[in-house]
């Protein structure tokens, strides 16, 4: 008989008085630092003309907004009108639910206010933000882990757990998978891309990701247990996620299509004018 693993992680870090600090809090957190330290890293490298502000203003609008929408993604999407019924509970994020494709969205939108703020095209934020992702999926992913949630089906598999929440059988422990495709594999795509000189074309990283996450997505789904209060939403197989996941892939073959005929330069940071020296000559 196999041996399997056991799932006995303790969710909290450490706490302070009366104030728990979990381990999915600390991956946030550590996943915001890492973001900064590489969007500095690239834009130097991609010569972009971002300094330390600038890579900090950026990373702080891309969190709030990535916070607010991925609890209200996971709300609207996973919620089953139980949030509609009950409102204020929208705001009870201590109690979890976060999505990543709501999140998805909230760093479009981030991206798109950063891009005005800092003068720098849409796309070019973008493909930074493309590179970095993985390594909060990462981070959450594996938070998911020591929390004991969202684990996989049933399996035979010997490195098979069993979570305290999934019953007695060991299952898949699938938010490794995820760890490990969506955060390590797509990362290290895209951040090898980055490396090239000159940086490829604008809308190259977004366009990689969009199809590299939504098909790894696809793919685990198929091992992941769906969320009890939706099930599965089409022939007892299709789940939301992967309903979610597919117009990504679309989306990111059509802008990787778009690339290839636009070839639109990294964009670099547009420079104020110069009193006396002449108008600005930053590329847009």
């Amino acid at each position: 008989m196999l041996n399997h693993i056991y799932h006995a992680l303790n969710p909290i870090a450490f706490s302070i008085g009366p104030i728990d600090v979990r381990w999915y809090g600390l991956a946030y957190v550590a996943a915001f630092i890492l973001a900064y330290l590489l969007i500095c890293h690239i834009s130097k490298r991609w010569e972009l003309g971002l300094d330390s502000d600038d890579a900090l203003t950026l990373v702080v609008v891309v969190a709030i907004c990535l916070l607010v929408c991925a609890r209200l993604g996971y709300c609207l999407f996973y919620g089953d009108g139980y949030y509609l019924q009950h409102p204020l509970k929208i705001l009870a994020v201590n109690e979890g639910g976060m999505s990543f494709h709501g999140g998805l969205v909230g760093c479009i939108l981030g991206g798109a206010i950063s891009s005005r703020l800092l003068h720098v095209p849409f796309l070019t934020l973008a493909d930074l933000g493309s590179i970095v992702a993985p390594v909060g999926l990462f981070f959450g992913r594996c938070a998911n882990f020591v929390n004991g949630e969202l684990w996989g089906k049933v399996t035979t598999l010997p490195w098979g757990v069993v979570f305290e929440s999934g019953g007695p059988l060991p299952r898949h422990p699938s938010q490794l998978y995820e760890a490990l495709l969506e955060g390590v594999v797509i990362f290290l795509v895209l951040y090898l891309m980055a490396r090239r000189q000159p940086p490829r074309s604008r809308g190259t990283f977004l366009g990689t990701f969009l199809v590299l996450y939504g098909t790894f997505r696809f793919l685990i789904e198929f091992v992941r247990v769906p969320d009890v209060q939706l099930g599965y939403l089409i022939n007892g197989v299709i789940t939301m996620g992967q309903l979610l996941s597919l117009p990504m892939v679309v989306a990111g073959a059509v802008l990787l299509a778009w690339v290839r005929v636009r070839r639109l330069p990294q964009g670099r940071r547009a420079r104020r004018a110069t009193p006396g020296v002449g108008g600005s000559n930053g590329e847009k």
